[in-house]
């Protein structure tokens, strides 16, 4: 399926169409766990689209929190975009080396800063190298650009949120990690924190959303991934996952659908798991 929907997803194609206007910014967003075993900015430096920028996730987050890479301060953002030559007036697409992963939660972090005009790349670099297409490993020309960026705060959720929508059944809750992780069955990733989900939480697994080439699937496809978990697309929405990215796969899954009233809990499993006044559900 070939989208072109420059405030959600665009296809290879219609990067390729536009890969030479003067208002468009590519951006590599590529991020992994740490048992992944990749270096994303030395395979940027390697190979990446033509023109694109490296977008350092753990970098443009809030230097305060002892949680990974949480959304930083409105300044940092725009200092960060500034030195990157991304500002006002651009359209902006972001990729990853998975195919869609990472570079979701720089979607969503776009929008939460007030920043709509932003889209993945559809099954990410994968896709664009398995086309035969383009790449370089030169360093990008970067001009500062000034950005203006105000908060919405309604795509963001903290703990406290969370806890009370959990409580109260405010929200659903949809965890983006896989099947195992979600029961309880498999240890975290990060050493310290307790197995488990959130208390009625439903768990939709990303790659669930994604076909084989990484790309994302049909809107009925779609539609049909949230409702077989038990997802009521009627009401609110709060995504979670282990620290925050890949949640906002389905934060991206549930705009393409057309599902507007979804928020994203920033601190996810990472925060959740650690608290031991928090309750924690498991099967």
């Amino acid at each position: 399926m070939s989208r072109s929907d420059p405030k959600t997803l665009v296809s290879t194609d219609w990067l390729a169409d536009n890969l030479g206007a003067a208002d468009l910014r590519i951006l590599d967003a590529s991020w992994y766990l740490p048992t992944q075993d990749r270096d994303p900015k030395a395979e940027f430096d390697a190979a990446h689209i033509p023109g694109a920028r490296f977008f350092n996730i753990d970098d443009v987050s809030d230097s305060n929190s002892d949680l990974p890479h949480m959304a930083p301060p409105v300044e940092k953002f725009m200092s960060r975009m500034r030195a990157l030559g991304v500002g006002d007036g651009h359209r902006v697409v972001v990729y990853d080396g998975a195919g869609l992963f990472s570079a979701a939660r720089v979607w969503w972090l776009f929008r939460h800063m007030g920043n709509t005009n932003i889209a993945v790349l559809d099954g990410g670099l994968p896709k664009w190298v398995a086309e035969g297409r383009h790449t370089e490993s030169t360093p990008p020309t970067i001009r500062d650009r000034h950005m203006t960026a105000i908060r919405n705060a309604d795509l963001v959720r903290d703990v406290t949120q969370v806890a009370l929508a959990s409580k109260l059944n405010q929200a659903e809750i949809v965890d983006a990690r896989a099947a195992e992780r979600f029961r309880g069955d498999a240890p975290e990733p990060r050493q310290g924190l307790r197995a488990g989900h959130i208390p009625n939480s439903k768990n939709v697994p990303f790659t669930t959303l994604l076909n084989d080439d990484k790309t994302m699937k049909t809107t009925a496809e779609l539609k049909a991934v949230f409702e077989s978990a038990g997802v009521d697309l009627s009401r609110p929405i709060i995504t979670s996952c282990g620290s925050g990215v890949t949640a906002a796969v389905l934060s991206l899954a549930l705009e393409v659908i057309g599902h507007r009233d979804h928020s994203l809990y920033d601190g996810s499993w990472t925060e959740w798991g650690s608290y031991s006044d928090l309750k924690v559900e498991q099967g």
